[in-house]
């Protein structure tokens, strides 16, 4: 039996995507949620010299004080501030802002970015852009209907190794691909106890629901060396997990045997794996586990005809007709030769230092495309597609692993092949 799901975009006119961003040499930038994730964008931001920052809006009074203090010692303009839980209402409102960025808990990435396209205003969200079809179907219309543009900010598809793993496609040397794989796997079960940080977002759509609430880190980088959106698309999923134990323990251990931590019964697995194929033949595989004891890892490969690429637990080739026998090699001697332009020329970096550099390209690719009047990397259909496995995910287990189709947000469009504009970029920070 195969549930076909709700398919907001499958039918109706043909799409219209917001134009090129208007371009006038600078961005103007008003910021929703500042909490640790958001003031972290902030402090990027502050440093770059395109990008203005006018506005800053938190429910809570200090994180916008907070915001205050960065913007003053990095000797900018005092942005204006708004607090309450409406606030971002107003900040959209304002005459003088180009885009406005959130990075709230999840559940305010929609209306926040639904709120900023009506008001005439580009938006940007922190990952996931949503967690329902209905929203991101909402998303979709709202994008279409004034012409503005809505991105996902995935920082993990500007990580050095995956960019290699993208450059290695466009260029050919791993063949035709035939499978990726990627995920999210990170020990956050003390996070998720917590009652600060992420650890306060961690309601019942995130832990009462058995699905892959947090998939983008891990398809993001796939979809890009896959095309997924531009000539290729996902056309249906399977989903399982297994029993949701970690979390039970953990609490038991930490708290005790009879603390309300410990009698909470979380709908989540411990694991979840997600199968998809890919109209142009390819298997994706996404593992999502954050409530075991483990190294973190995105599980990142991607396999062709000619080759194979994975990146942990260390970085490893193989390339028929260059590898020696059938063995992994090193990654390093292919990184000198087929490094991504935007990390040519970059000395080797340790884990922190990669994850702050992918985070700076990230932001710089995003504002030179709304200051300069480019199109952005990531596109509203991006956003929706890569979030939509959330629910799908959940839908699939709960039908017992049924397949599920996606929903084609694009009506069509997917079957075009288009440029991904990271594939012309050639300057960075």
């Amino acid at each position: 039996m195969k549930e076909k799901p709700p398919s907001p975009g499958r039918e109706g006119p043909p799409p219209r995507p917001a134009p090129p961003p208007e371009g006038r040499g600078r961005v103007r930038i008003g910021m929703v949620g500042l909490g640790e994730i958001g003031l972290r964008h902030m402090a990027k931001l502050l440093r770059d010299p395109l990008a203005e920052i006018r506005a800053l809006c938190d429910a809570r009074p200090e994180r916008v004080e907070m915001g205050m203090e960065v913007a003053g010692k990095a000797g900018r303009r005092r942005p204006e501030a708004y607090t309450g839980e409406d606030a971002y209402i107003r900040l959209c409102g304002r005459e003088d802002l180009d885009l406005v960025f959130t990075a709230t808990p999840w559940q305010w990435h929609v209306p926040v970015c639904l709120e900023a396209m009506k008001q005439g205003k580009h938006a940007v969200t922190e990952v996931p852009a949503a967690t329902t079809l209905e929203e991101c179907r909402l998303l979709v219309e709202t994008s279409e209907e004034t012409g503005r543009h809505c991105v996902m900010l995935e920082n993990c598809c500007y990580d050095r190794v995956e960019m290699l793993a993208l450059n290695l496609v466009r260029k050919g040397i791993l063949g035709r691909t035939v499978h990726a794989r990627g995920g999210y796997l990170h020990d956050l079960r003390a996070i998720k106890f917590s009652p600060r940080g992420e650890g306060s977002w961690s309601d019942d759509r995130i832990l009462g629901r058995d699905g892959d609430p947090y998939p983008t880190h891990g398809l993001g980088p796939v979809a890009w060396c896959l095309d997924l959106g531009r000539g290729n698309r996902m056309e249906r999923l399977v989903s399982m997990s297994s029993s949701p134990l970690g979390l039970k323990l953990f609490a038991r251990e930490r708290f005790g045997p009879e603390s309300p931590e410990a009698g909470i019964d979380f709908g989540q697995g411990d694991v979840v794996l997600t199968m998809i194929r890919t109209a142009r033949g390819e298997t994706i595989l996404l593992i999502h586990d954050t409530n075991s004891p483990r190294p973190y890892s995105r599980n990142f490969l991607v396999q062709g005809t000619k080759g194979i690429l994975r990146k942990y637990p260390s970085p490893l080739i193989h390339l028929e007709g260059r590898s020696p026998g059938k063995e992994w090699e090193d990654l390093a001697p292919c990184m000198d030769e087929f490094d991504h332009p935007l990390w040519k020329g970059i000395p080797a970096l340790g884990r922190e230092e990669t994850r702050e550099r992918m985070d700076t390209l990230a932001l710089h690719r995003l504002v030179r495309a709304f200051a300069l009047g480019r199109p952005p990397d990531l596109d509203v259909y991006d956003a929706a597609s890569w979030s939509a496995v959330t629910e799908l995910s959940a839908r699939s287990i709960e039908g017992g692993s049924i397949p599920v189709e996606f929903p084609d947000f694009t009506r069509g469009a997917w079957r075009k092949p288009r440029p991904l504009e990271v594939d012309t970029a050639s300057v960075a920070p």
